[in-house]
């Protein structure tokens, strides 16, 4: 039986989809090499940012390796064939001056917002321990290599009980934007510690689960169980918190 003669399908027997779905699946498929490309592309930024840092002596991060395990030995050329042994960890890691630890994940989108499901739950569980450990734990957007955002991981985790969905707009980020000057993201400014680093306090409202720090006015969400005490630093500007702290009533 020929295949030429079947309904749906190719001479060589394989499914034959019509010229509107052979065109979104092209489609498709560079969508998806695009991003990858442009995400790559966000990710070379961050590292020349992080040598920029580096090279000033304030910070040392850099692209976390994946696990993998080799197939087959190397060849002549030392190439071989190898697979991830585990899903990914966090994108960043390193050291701020003053010894605190900096952990972080890049996430590049062409759409008008970041979807929490970005994240895998590998990732979200790395996070979440490095920040209770008191790393300064975010996430690096970039919305169409333009604009960028640092958001720390606290408001990442509680996005949907800030923000009422779980998903970022443009607007919603404006308060964690990171500034592009000459070719470096500004991405660690507030975190690394100066001799001039400004001091302030947190401010809680009696029965909420927010902090808002007493510099930037920015709040931040706190599991249960979770008290001030721990919060040395605010995430997004860097701010030393002094042990006196505020209680306000609603």
């Amino acid at each position: 039986m020929s295949w030429d003669k079947v309904p749906g399908k190719n001479s060589e027997g394989y499914r034959d989809p019509t010229a509107a779905a052979a065109i979104s699946n092209v489609q498709r498929s560079q969508r998806g090499l695009q991003s990858k490309r442009a995400g790559e592309y966000f990710e070379n930024m961050i590292t020349a940012s992080l040598n920029w840092y580096k090279d000033k002596g304030v910070a040392f991060a850099e692209k976390t390796p994946e696990p993998m395990r080799p197939l087959r030995p190397p060849n002549r050329q030392g190439q071989f064939l190898a697979c991830y042994t585990k899903a990914g960890q966090p994108d960043f890691k390193g050291t701020l001056t003053g010894g605190r630890a900096v952990v972080f994940e890049a996430k590049h989108t062409d759409s008008d917002r970041i979807e929490y499901g970005r994240l895998t739950q590998e990732q979200i569980d790395s996070l979440t321990e490095h920040h209770r450990l008191g790393a300064a734990a975010f996430i690096m957007v970039s919305f169409e290599l333009q604009d960028f955002y640092r958001v720390p991981w606290e408001t990442w985790r509680d996005m949907k009980s800030i923000y009422g969905h779980k998903h970022m707009t443009r607007t919603e980020l404006e308060p964690f934007r990171v500034q592009y000057v000459a070719g470096v993201l500004k991405l660690l400014e507030g975190l690394y510690l100066e001799l001039n680093q400004q001091r302030g306090h947190w401010e809680q409202l009696l029965g909420e689960n927010f902090r808002t720090c007493s510099n930037c006015g920015i709040s931040m969400g706190m599991t249960e169980g979770e008290n001030l005490e721990r919060f040395k630093y605010c995430p997004f500007c860097g701010t030393k918190m002094d042990e006196q702290k505020e209680e306000t009533k609603p």
